[in-house]
C-alpha cells in the first residue's frame, strides 16, 4: 500500500509561486505514476500534471503548461510541483495520487491519494 503526504500549500498573490511536495511511502510499484490533481470549491479534481516514474515522462493540462513544472528525485519518492505566474483561478486543493493512470488525468486512474493542501491565490 502506498501512502502520500503533500506539503507546500499557502497564500500567495496573483503572479507568484509555489512549490508543492509529494512524498510516497510503502511498496510502490516502478510503474505507477505519479498526478497532482486540483480541486477548486465545488468542483470535480482536475489533472494538472503527471509524471511517470518509469521514464520520468511528463505531462500537463493545458492551463498548467507552460506556468507549472512536475519533478522527480532519485529515489522517485518524492514529486514536486513548481507553480509559477499563479493565477485566482488556482485556488483550491491540491492532491497528489499514484497508480497506473491510463490515462494521467483520469481520477478514477489512480490508487492512492494524499490529504490535500490548500492553495489560495489573491487577486
Amino acid at each position: 500500500e502506498v501512502q502520500l503526504v503533500e506539503s507546500g500549500g499557502g497564500l500567495v498573490q496573483t503572479g507568484g509561486s509555489l512549490r508543492l511536495s509529494c512524498t510516497a511511502s510503502g511498496s510502490i510499484p516502478d510503474y505507477y505514476d505519479i498526478g497532482w490533481f486540483h480541486q477548486a470549491p465545488g468542483k470535480e479534481r482536475e489533472g494538472v500534471a503527471c509524471i511517470s516514474r518509469y521514464n520520468g515522462e511528463t505531462y500537463y493540462s493545458d492551463s498548467a503548461k507552460d506556468r507549472f513544472t512536475i519533478s522527480i528525485d532519485n529515489a522517485k519518492r518524492t514529486v514536486w510541483l513548481q507553480m509559477d505566474n499563479l493565477r485566482p483561478e488556482d485556488t483550491g486543493l491540491y492532491y497528489c495520487a499514484a497508480g497506473p493512470a491510463t490515462p494521467w488525468y483520469s481520477a478514477l486512474e489512480y490508487e492512492s491519494w494524499g490529504q490535500g493542501t490548500q492553495v489560495t491565490v489573491s487577486s
